[in-house]
C-alpha cells in the first residue's frame, strides 16, 4: 500500500505525535541513550515517521552530526540518492580523511561525476562510508536517521547496511523506519540483519479506540459523538493515518452519516486502498461489495446471495492484496476494514441495494436479515418497520444494545407517521437501548430530535428523561428540564415518578441532600406503585435503600426488603440502580466480605450478557473495591484499571472509576498515579458539583497522600471529607471508611487531640450501627494516639487485639498495617520479627506501596515520637479538638467565614460547633469566649 507524500505527517514535532506510543517510545528511547540503535517497523500510516521524528528531535540534540534522509517510491531507481542525502553536506568535511581510493570511489558516487558504482568500485566505496562515519564519529556522537527504507536505492541500502555491521565500538547509532506488513514480513528481517548488532526493532501496532479518541481531540475533532469515535476506529483498523483522514471527512461533511451508515471516505483515501481495484473483472468486484455490506461474509453465504463463483473471485481478490488469505478461516475478510469501506462507498446507491437485497435472503441470522432488508428498501413501510423492531428486541434479548439502538433507528425510519407504534416511541426505544450501550451522545441526539416533534405527553417526558440520563453526574448541565419534564408530566402518577426519580438523583448529587433525596426516592416510589410502574417503583425503592444504607438510616435493611419482593423486573434486578446493587453496598458496608464478592460477581456476569456498559463499569469497580478490602490488591488493581479504561472508552463514570482505582494504585500500584487519578476525580466531581463523589475522591486524595509520606495533605484532604460528610448528613462511617486515615494522619502531624475526637465521634457510630470493621481500625489509630502521648505500653496491648479482628473479618491489607503499627512501636530491635511478618502480610496482599514502606522504617533512623501540639488555654480544655480550632479563632478576631476557610469546613459547620461550644462553656456568644480567655489568661 503506497502512502503519497500529501497524506504524511508534517515535519513538526508536537507532543501528540506519540499518542499511543508511550511505552515502545520510552522503551526506545532508552535504547538510544545507552547508545544503542533502534528500527520502527509497521504497515503503511502507522506513525513510524511520527514516533522516528520525535526520537530524532530528541536525540539529535547530543549528537554531534545527525545524518538524514527520507526516501520515496518515486526516486528509489536512482543509484546513490540516499547516499548523497546522508553524505553530500558532511562531503568536504570528511574527504581529505579519506585515502584517495576511498575519497574518489565517495565523491565519484556522490557527485556523480566519473559514474561510479558498486560493481567496478565496490569495495573501495563500501570502506569509503564505513571511513567516513568512523572520521565523523572520531569528532563526536553520530545519529543517522533514516525514513522509508523499504524505498531506499538498492546502491545506497547495501552500503549503508555494509558500514552499520561493522560500526560496533564507535559511537554512531541508527534510527531508522521501514514499512512491514506482518511481524515476521521478510523486509523486516532484511533491514533488521543490516542494521548494527544489538538493534532494537519495535513494532507499532494499531492504537485503541481511546488513542484515536485522544488523537482525534488533539487534532480538532474531538466533537464527534463517541459512536461516530468508534466507527472510525474500526473502520480505520487503529491506523493514525486514516484515522485522521476519516476525521477530517466527517468535519468537512454538510450532514454527518446516521448511526448504521458507512462512514464517508475521502476520494484521497479511497484512491490509497483502492488502487487495485482496477484490475478485478467486473463480477469479481460485485462479489467484493456483496462481501462488503456483509456482517460475517462467507464463501457460502455469498454464494446464496448469487455470487455462483465467490470462491475463483474472492481468490483473484486475495492475489491483489485485498482480501486475507486465511486458509483455516471460512470468513471472506479484508485486507484492511478501510479497503471494505471504501468500496461500499464508491458503489452506487442502487448496486448497494442490490447487494443488500440478496443478503436479506441469503443471511441465516434474522437479526442480519432484517438489517439488509431495510437497507435495501426506501421510505416507510411497516411490515419492513414491524421486522426490524423485532429484530431490535432479539439483539437486546442477545445482549448487544448497541445493535438494537441501530435496528431500532432504523425501524423508525420505515414506520409511517401514523403507525402503532409510531415512529417516535421507536426512537426512544433505540435511545434507551443506545444507553445501555454506553452510547450517551447518540442517545442525547435521539431524544433532543424526538422533543422537536412529539406532542404526546408519554413521549415527551421520556424524552426529558432520556436527556437527563445522559447527563450522568453533571446533572446541573439540565437542571432547566426538570420544569419542562414536570409540565409534561401533568398528573399522570406513572410520568410523574419518572421525573420524581431523577429529582431525588438531582437532591444527592447536586444539593448534597440525603434527607431530600430519600424522601424524593420514597415519594417517586409511592407515584410509581399508584401508576402501576413496577419498574420505577424498584429503581425508586432500591434508591431509597442505598441512601439509607450510606446515611445510617435504621430503615435501610426494611426498605432493601421491600426493594427485593416479587414481582420482580429482569431489567431492574440487575441493574446498577437496582435492588442488587443496594443489596451489595449493605454487605460490603456490613463486613460481609465473601457475599459481597458472590453477589457482585454474579451481577457483573449478568450484566455482560446484557451488554449493559454503564453497569458493567459499575460492577466492575464494586468488585474491585470488595478486592481491595479484603486485601487482594493485584486482583483489584487489574479490575480498577479495566472499570477506567472501559469508562473513559464509553465516557460514562469516569470520576468514580478514577476515584477507586486511585486507590487501588496507592494500594497496590503507583502511589504517583494515585495521586494523580485521585487529583482528577476530585477536578471533575468540583466542576461538575457532584458533592456526593466529591467527599470520595477526595478520600482517595488523602489515602494516596497518606502513603505517599505526605501526612499534612491527609490531614488537608480528610478534614474537606468530614466537614463535607457532616453537611451531606453521611454518619456511617463504613461509607468512606476515611476516619483512621485522618487519625493516622493527625498523630504523624502533633495533632493527638483532634485525632482522639475523630476517633471518639466515629466510634458511636460505628458501635450504633454494627461496623466491626472500623471499630478495629479505630482502635488501631487509638492506639498511635496512645503511643503518641507517651503511653507505649497500652499502645503495643491493643493493636495485637485490632489485628486480630481485622483478620478474621477478612482485611487483609487493614491487619497488615496493624502489624506495620506494631512493628514500629516495638522498634527494629524487639520489633525486628514484627517487621517481619509485616513484610509478609504486605506481600501476601500484593500492597507494594506499603511493602516500601516497611523497607523504608528499616532502613531509616529509629524516629524520635511526636510530641502533641500545646493544649489550648485551660478555659477551653472541656472542648474537643474541632471545638477548640473554632473558639481559637474566635479569640483572635476571625469571622465565621474566614474559620469555614481556614479549617476546611463549612459555614454551617462553624456555626453548629460554635453553639456546642456555648452550651458546653455556659456563654452565649462570641464575645464571651474572648472575655472567658481574657480572664483566665489574666490570672
Amino acid at each position: 500500500m503506497t502512502v503519497r507524500r500529501d497524506f504524511q505527517e508534517s515535519a513538526r514535532c508536537r507532543p501528540d505525535l506519540v499518542i499511543g506510543r508511550e511505552e515502545l517510545f520510552a522503551g526506545a528511547r532508552e535504547q538510544l541513550a545507552s547508545g544503542g540503535s533502534v528500527l520502527l517497523h509497521g504497515p503503511a500510516g502507522i506513525g513510524k515517521s511520527t514516533v522516528l521524528r520525535a526520537l530524532a528531535e530528541e536525540y539529535g540534540a547530543t549528537a554531534r552530526t545527525v545524518l538524514r534522509c527520507s526516501a520515496t517510491e518515486s526516486e528509489s531507481h536512482l543509484p546513490f540518492l540516499a547516499l548523497a542525502d546522508l553524505l553530500g553536506l558532511v562531503l568536504d568535511e570528511v574527504s581529505p580523511r579519506l585515502p584517495a581510493a576511498q575519497r574518489t570511489a565517495l565523491e565519484s558516487a556522490l557527485t556523480g561525476r566519473g559514474e561510479s558504482s558498486l560493481q567496478r568500485d565496490g569495495l573501495a566505496l563500501r570502506l569509503a562510508v564505513l571511513s567516513a562515519l568512523r572520521a565523523l564519529a572520531a569528532d563526536g556522537p553520530v545519529l543517522v536517521v533514516a525514513d522509508d527504507l523499504q524505498w531506499l536505492d538498492p546502491a545506497s541500502a547495501e552500503l549503508l547496511g555494509f558500514a552499520a555491521r561493522r560500526l560496533e565500538g564507535t559511537p554512531v547509532q541508527l534510527l531508522c523506519a521501514v514499512r512491514t506488513e506482518g511481524q515476521e514480513s521478510q523486509e523486516y528481517d532484511r533491514q533488521l540483519r543490516a542494521c548494527p548488532p544489538g538493534t532494537l526493532a519495535v513494532r507499532l501496532g494499531p492504537l485503541t479506540r481511546a488513542q484515536v479518541a485522544q488523537l482525534l481531540d488533539h487534532r480538532g475533532h474531538g466533537g464527534l459523538p463517541r459512536s461516530t469515535v468508534r466507527e472510525i476506529h474500526r473502520t480505520s483498523g487503529g491506523n493514525p493515518l486514516f484515522a485522521l483522514e476519516l476525521g477530517r471527512a466527517l468535519a468537512d461533511s454538510p450532514t454527518p452519516p446516521r448511526p448504521g451508515e458507512p462512514l464517508p471516505v475521502p476520494t484521497s483515501l479511497r484512491a490509497l486502498v483502492l488502487s487495485r481495484l482496477d484490475m478485478l473483472s467486473v463480477e469479481a468486484r460485485r462479489t467484493l461489495l456483496v462481501a462488503s455490506a456483509g456482517a460475517r461474509p462467507t464463501p457460502a453465504l455469498l454464494r446464496a446471495a448469487g455470487r455462483e463463483n465467490a470462491e475463483a473471485e474472492c481468490a483473484q481478490a486475495a492475489e491483489l492484496g485485498l482480501l486475507a488469505t486465511e486458509p483455516d478461516a471460512p470468513a471472506v475478510r479484508f485486507a484492511h476494514p478501510l479497503i471494505s469501506a471504501a468500496l461500499y462507498a464508491e458503489a452506487p446507491a442502487h448496486e448497494r441495494r442490490a447487494a443488500h437485497a440478496a443478503l436479506s435472503t441469503a443471511a441465516s441470522d434474522p437479526i442480519e436479515r432484517a438489517r439488509h432488508l431495510a437497507l435495501a428498501t426506501t421510505g416507510t413501510d411497516p411490515e419492513v418497520a414491524a421486522r426490524l423492531a423485532e429484530a431490535a428486541a432479539l439483539a437486546r434479548d442477545r445482549g448487544a444494545p448497541s445493535v438494537a439502538a441501530q435496528l431500532g433507528l432504523l425501524a423508525a425510519r420505515r414506520t409511517p407517521a401514523d403507525g402503532s407504534p409510531g415512529p417516535e416511541e421507536r426512537r426512544l426505544a433505540a435511545a434507551e437501548d443506545a444507553i445501555t450501550a454506553g452510547e450517551v451522545d447518540l442517545a442525547r441526539d435521539i431524544a433532543r430530535e424526538v422533543l422537536t416533534r412529539a406532542s404526546v405527553p408519554a413521549d415527551r417526558v421520556r424524552a426529558w428523561i432520556i436527556v437527563i440520563d445522559t447527563a450522568g453526574h453533571t446533572m446541573t448541565e439540565v437542571d432547566a428540564v426538570f420544569p419542562q419534564a414536570l409540565a409534561d408530566a401533568g398528573d399522570d402518577p406513572r410520568l410523574l415518578a419518572l421525573v420524581h426519580y431523577q429529582l431525588a438523583w438531582r437532591a444527592l448529587i447536586v444539593e448534597g441532600d440525603f434527607t431530600e433525596a430519600r424522601q424524593a426516592a420514597a415519594h417517586a416510589a409511592e407515584l410509581a406503585a399508584r401508576g402501576q410502574d413496577r419498574r420505577t417503583e424498584l429503581l425508586a425503592l432500591a434508591f431509597q435503600a442505598q441512601t439509607e444504607t450510606l446515611m445510617g438510616h435504621p430503615e435501610a435493611p426494611r426498605t432493601i426488603k421491600r426493594a427485593l419482593r416479587e414481582p420482580q423486573d429482569p431489567r431492574v434486578a440487575c441493574h446498577h440502580n437496582g435492588a442488587g446493587s443496594a443489596r451489595f453496598r449493605w454487605l460490603v458496608m456490613g463486613d460481609q466480605l465473601a457475599e459481597a464478592r458472590t453477589t457482585v460477581t454474579g451481577l457483573l456476569r449478568e450484566v455482560r450478557r446484557r451488554g449493559s456498559v454503564e453497569s458493567e463499569v459499575h460492577f466492575l469497580r464494586g468488585l474491585a473495591e470488595t478486592e481491595l478490602r479484603a486485601g487482594h490488591c493485584g486482583r483489584a488493581l487489574d479490575l480498577a484499571r479495566d472499570s477506567l479504561r472501559l469508562a473513559r472508552d464509553s465516557g460514562i463514570g469516569e470520576t468514580a472509576s478514577a476515584m477507586l482505582t486511585s486507590l487501588a494504585e496507592a494500594s497496590g500500584g503507583e502511589v504517583d498515579r494515585a495521586l494523580a487519578l485521585a487529583r482528577e476525580a476530585v477536578q471533575h466531581a468540583e466542576e461538575d458539583g457532584d458533592q456526593m463523589y466529591l467527599s470520595r475522591a477526595l478520600g482517595a486524595l488523602g489515602y494516596a497522600q497518606l502513603v505517599a509520606g505526605d501526612p499534612a495533605g491527609t490531614v488537608r484532604s480528610l478534614r474537606r471529607v468530614r466537614s463535607l460528610e457532616l453537611g451531606l448528613g453521611i454518619t456511617d462511617p463504613a461509607r468512606g471508611r476515611w476516619q483512621g486515615d485522618l487519625a493516622e494522619a493527625l498523630v504523624r502531624t502533633g495533632e493527638a487531640a483532634e485525632a482522639q475526637d475523630v476517633i471518639d465521634v466515629s466510634r458511636e457510630h460505628a458501635l450504633r450501627l454494627g461496623r466491626e470493621s472500623v471499630l478495629a481500625v479505630l482502635d488501631r489509630s487509638e492506639a498511635l494516639v496512645r503511643a503518641a502521648r507517651g503511653d507505649r505500653e497500652a499502645a503495643v496491648a491493643q493493636l495485637p487485639s485490632a489485628q486480630d479482628r481485622l483478620g478474621k473479618l477478612g482485611y487483609g491489607l487493614e491487619e497488615a498495617r496493624a502489624a506495620f503499627a506494631l512493628a514500629r512501636l516495638r522498634g527494629r530491635g524487639p520489633g525486628a520479627a514484627a517487621f517481619d511478618e509485616a513484610a509478609r502480610m504486605f506481600r501476601r496482599c500484593r500492597a507494594l506501596p506499603w511493602l516500601r514502606q516497611v523497607e523504608d522504617a528499616l532502613a531509616a533512623p529509629e524516629p524520635e515520637p511526636v510530641p502533641d501540639r500545646p493544649e489550648a488555654p485551660a478555659a477551653l480544655e472541656v472542648l474537643a479538638a474541632m471545638e477548640r480550632q473554632v473558639a481559637a479563632l474566635v479569640m483572635e478576631g476571625a469571622t465565621n467565614r474566614e474559620i469555614a476557610a481556614r479549617l476546611f469546613i463549612s459555614v454551617k459547620t462553624v456555626e453548629a460547633t460554635l453553639t456546642r461550644v456555648y452550651r458546653k462553656l455556659g456563654i452565649r456568644s462570641r464575645v464571651d469566649i474572648v472575655r472567658l480567655a481574657a480572664a483566665r489568661r489574666a490570672r
